[in-house]
């Protein structure tokens, strides 16, 4: 795509970047094919194709708009264009690039911009929302019903074991989810546990920046990604062999550390380290499966599974079929999911930003889900397990707790 750049962009590592990205681009379309924003809305400009004229006319210096803005915010960042790509074109960073043109260039209203700040605080602050998720069970009885199913029941973690092994995993505290999931990570550190490796939590580490990443806080990412380098380097210097990341919509920022501090001199080898480091647990049972399948108990009863595998992990981490290979191995059965490279809605804060677009993907997805009449859903990530739960009668589990579930007591 030839693109002429404005002087104010010309000259900037952003535009030079861009500008590449731009150049990529064939105009092909295969990527509307993908887009679940094009497929719900049939608008060019709700399709990664006319995105990405949206931003290159704004770095040629066309008039930005309030719509523009608009029809970026509407995209979901599953990056499935990216997959579809015959090119290469990296959409994602263009987006972002294109996210932060726009909002320079026409601010937003100051209570949308308090609303963004409520939430992104609201979210990653850990007591905080571990508090109000603790008020929203106790006064569940007296929420209307939809209301209420929103509201997440309680997940006992059960017991972390005591590090005890020579090798040692680190893993991600997050936000969110040690509020909504604890049983996950637990899940997690219990596997590990049985063959010879110690999951270790880090005090000082936190939310791994994916949300204030999104949300356009750019400096409060980076103080976030900061603080988890400091916290888990001195792990590293130890013999740490790797960091675990459970919510795949976290593993995608984790592994993109490096990236994203590739300018800061006193960070950028520790980032880098650490996004080599960043393991998801589909790797990670991968790579010890040789000691998890003696333990595997066969008798434990037949069970049909639906996966829904997350964006972040079939399209940012180019893990699909992994999750598969694996309940496979345990004996369980499969439905059949059509469609399963479409994204389910959830895309970190966009189903509360974008409730209506978000609610219409989730019932396409849970129908697709559901056809196969399995017993139960599995997913990789916190935030398509929350906003998928609410919407069906079927119980939704991280996979890593079925696969606990088959192993030998």
């Amino acid at each position: 795509m030839e693109t002429h750049l404005a002087d104010l962009f010309r000259e900037t590592a952003e535009g030079r970047e861009a500008e590449a990205i731009l150049r990529n681009c064939v105009h092909c379309g295969f990527c509307t094919a993908t887009c679940p924003t094009y497929q719900l809305l049939g608008d060019e400009l709700d399709s990664p194709r006319g995105r990405i004229y949206l931003v290159k006319q704004m770095l040629e210096g066309a008039e930005v708009t309030v719509s523009t803005r608009l029809h970026l915010d509407r995209c979901l960042g599953c990056l499935g264009c990216q997959t579809t790509c015959p090119s290469g074109v990296r959409y994602g960073r263009l987006a972002e690039i294109g996210r932060r043109v726009a909002e320079q260039r026409i601010p937003r209203p100051r209570g949308e911009m308090a609303r963004r700040w409520l939430l992104r605080r609201a979210l990653t602050a850990r007591p905080l929302f571990a508090a109000a998720v603790m008020a929203g069970r106790l006064l569940r009885p007296l929420l209307p019903a939809k209301l209420a199913r929103s509201v997440p029941r309680v997940a006992r973690a059960g017991t972390w074991p005591a590090p005890r092994h020579q090798r040692r995993m680190l893993a991600l505290v997050g936000c969110v989810q040690p509020a909504l999931a604890p049983s996950i990570d637990a899940a997690m550190a219990r596997v590990l546990d049985r063959v010879g490796i110690s999951l270790v939590r880090v005090a000082g580490s936190g939310c791994c920046g994916a949300l204030s990443h999104h949300l356009g806080a750019h400096e409060d990412a980076l103080q976030r990604i900061r603080a988890n380098v400091d916290a888990w380097w001195p792990e590293v210097e130890r013999g740490a062999e790797a960091i675990v990341v459970s919510a795949s919509g976290c593993g995608i920022m984790v592994k993109d550390y490096g990236e994203l501090l590739k300018d800061d001199s006193a960070y950028a080898p520790r980032a880098r380290r650490i996004a080599e480091l960043s393991r998801d647990p589909v790797e990670v049972v991968g790579a010890e499966w040789k000691r998890l399948a003696p333990l595997v108990a066969m008798d434990r009863g037949s069970l049909c599974v639906a996966v829904q595998t997350p964006c972040s992990l079939q399209h940012g981490l180019r893990l699909v079929g992994r999750i598969e290979e694996i309940l496979e191995a345990l004996g369980l059965e499969l439905a059949r999911v059509a469609d399963a490279h479409m994204c389910c809605g959830s895309a970190g804060t966009y189903s509360i930003l974008q409730p209506v677009l978000s609610q219409q993907l989730r019932a396409n997805k849970l129908r697709a889900l559901e056809a196969g009449k399995p017993d139960v859903i599995a997913t990789a990530n916190i935030g398509c397990m929350m906003h998928l739960a609410p919407g069906t009668e079927l119980p939704v589990q991280h996979w890593v707790e079925l696969l606990e579930a088959r192993l030998r007591t």
